[in-house]
């Protein structure tokens, strides 16, 4: 059985809503979009070393169709995000989309049960990336085996939350924690229960 990890860029206050950039995701007028852009640098750096990791990657309909603008034409073999995103299967978690045109892309509709299918299978571990909605879905139901934060030294005062009211009660178990220069703190939880 494979591992599922949720990946997400989350403020001092706990807020996920549009970390790469303006726009992204204005849902509640949130207009702080793009408050990870100082960091960029350390975000290719880490996803550099951990995308070749990945076996799959599993997204939701909005970060698919932000990624599928960009990624696809991004055909340096040597850049290793690029590659492990248009070489691994994907998977995007939609009652909406009408077709996924990324290449090795496939339509998710029902996440309680076929998330736990793929999870099932032999392989490297399944990347959840951003995706909030999903994120919170995946926990409802356990499929999460990991989370890794990516602690950015700003604070927004709003927002979306991954742990918000009515989370699950879920104890963590700090697995490993990294620290870059400009002050992203990576911490990668294991839920060890209730």
């Amino acid at each position: 059985m494979r591992k599922l990890i949720v990946i997400e860029y989350v403020s001092l206050d706990g807020v996920i809503q549009g970390p790469g950039h303006a726009g992204e995701d204005t849902d509640g007028g949130f207009a702080a979009g793009g408050w990870t852009q100082p960091l960029m640098p350390d975000h290719r750096r880490y996803n550099t070393e951990s995308f070749p990791n990945a076996g799959a990657f599993l997204l939701g309909r909005k970060t698919y169709e932000i990624w599928k603008e960009y990624w696809p034409s991004v055909t340096d073999e040597d850049d290793l995000i690029a590659h492990a995103l248009n070489t691994q299967p994907k998977y995007v978690a939609s009652k909406t989309l009408k077709k996924a045109d990324w290449k090795g892309t496939t339509i998710i509709r029902d996440v309680p049960t076929e998330v736990p299918k793929l999870k099932s299978q032999p392989g490297k571990p399944i990347f959840v990336m951003g995706s909030s909605g999903l994120a919170r879905t995946l926990m409802e139901h356990g499929l999460v085996d990991e989370y890794q934060l990516w602690m950015h030294p700003v604070v927004l005062g709003g927002g979306k939350r991954l742990f918000g009211d009515g989370s699950p009660h879920t104890t963590m178990r700090l697995v490993d924690s990294r620290t870059s220069a400009g002050g992203l703190v990576i911490l990668s939880y294991e839920p060890s229960g209730g």
